[in-house]
């Protein structure tokens, strides 16, 4: 189940999402990595259908994991900003 953080901070709307296994891992892809640190992406348990609406008011997201898929099929994602880190998808969507 994805783990849901919502941070609201000057005018902005902060949406973190990532799987609840992936907590605490450090994701490595040559130079890159992705540390799922505890401190930013620990968040409430929550359905597909409640990160998504989340995503509706976000200003800014930071997405790791099966969610990812999710955010595509809706249009918060292109696919082809997709990046994969040990088959993991993450991306990072901005509203301008």
């Amino acid at each position: 189940m994805p783990l849901l953080r919502v941070l609201r901070t000057r005018g902005e709307v902060l949406v973190v999402i990532c799987d609840a296994g992936l907590l605490g891992k450090e994701l490595k892809k040559g130079e890159l990595r992705l540390k799922v640190d505890e401190s930013f992406y620990c968040g409430e348990e929550a359905n597909v259908e409640k990160c998504l609406q989340a995503l509706r008011e976000a200003t800014i997201a930071n997405l790791v994991g099966s969610i990812v898929e999710h955010a595509t099929k809706a249009g918060f994602i292109d696919h082809t900003n997709v990046i994969r880190i040990q088959n993991v998808p993450h991306a990072q969507m901005v509203k301008m």
